[in-house]
């Protein structure tokens, strides 16, 4: 049996019950090590065979998982955040149905949650944006046209970019041909939620500046929307005001 568990956006503690559990009862476990950290590991047994698949290659994380199956021993595919989100589990799971071996998969604390956390933000503000659009820069890895950050931009959503701090000149370029206006807030978190975060809040036309003057290169989100502004309508869930499915409201 394999497992899918996704680690947590950095914070050990952050793992789910669940995650902690299957790692604590797994032989083998093959973690993303470029990008979990690694103290995540301390719930492994301390026999548990661990492998690092930052230097795998898809088939040779299948030929462990294999010889895994083989010996009866359970593995953990341990990625960071959430791994439905830039995870590339699909290849796996398509490679794990072929090859007859059961899975499942544990979800995880995204980073675009943790981030939200260490911003102490809220995406879906009243009046504000009801979406949140998570997407990337094309890079060395393409995106679909129909997916480009101008035309993303035109709704002018809360949006979370991953995997697109190298890239900021092109990014603030597109963010502003696309719709928003320079002035938009928006924050770069490194790292959310290890001990080495760090935030840097800035706007839309000074994201590049803030970005190449603090090193960032890797390993940080983007927010980009009014979410992180000043204004917005307060919430009719606890309006006294606004009758509910469990209260009527005050007259």
């Amino acid at each position: 049996m394999v497992h899918f568990v996704g680690a947590g956006c950095g914070a050990a503690d952050l793992i789910t019950l669940r995650g902690a559990r299957l790692l604590g009862e797994a032989q083998v476990v093959i973690y993303a090590g470029s990008l979990v950290n690694p103290a995540v590991l301390q719930y492994t047994q301390p026999d548990c065979q661990l492998y690092d698949s930052a230097k795998m290659t898809l088939e040779q994380v299948l030929s462990v998982i294999r010889e895994a199956e083989a010996a009866g021993k359970t593995t953990v595919r341990l990625h960071s955040g959430d791994s439905s989100v830039y995870g590339a589990v699909r290849e796996q799971f398509d490679q794990l149905d072929r090859l007859g071996i059961d899975y499942d998969v544990c979800p995880g604390v995204s980073a675009f949650c943790g981030a939200a956390a260490s911003l102490k933000a809220e995406y879906t503000l009243p009046d504000v944006s009801q979406t949140v659009i998570i997407t990337r820069t094309s890079g060395r890895t393409g995106v679909p046209e129909r997916e480009s950050i101008q035309s993303l931009a035109a709704h002018r959503a809360t949006m979370v970019l991953f995997l697109s701090t190298g890239l900021t000149q092109k990014l603030q370029a597109q963010l502003l041909e696309g719709g928003y206006p320079g002035k938009t807030p928006a924050a770069v978190v490194y790292k959310a939620s290890w001990p080495d975060e760090r935030i840097f809040r800035c706007t839309v036309e000074t994201l590049h500046k803030t970005v190449s003057e603090n090193g960032l290169t890797r390993t940080a989100l983007i927010i980009v929307g009014d979410c992180m502004g000043e204004g917005y309508q307060r919430s009719r869930l606890y309006d006294p005001g606004y009758s509910t499915l469990f209260r009527e409201a005050q007259r």
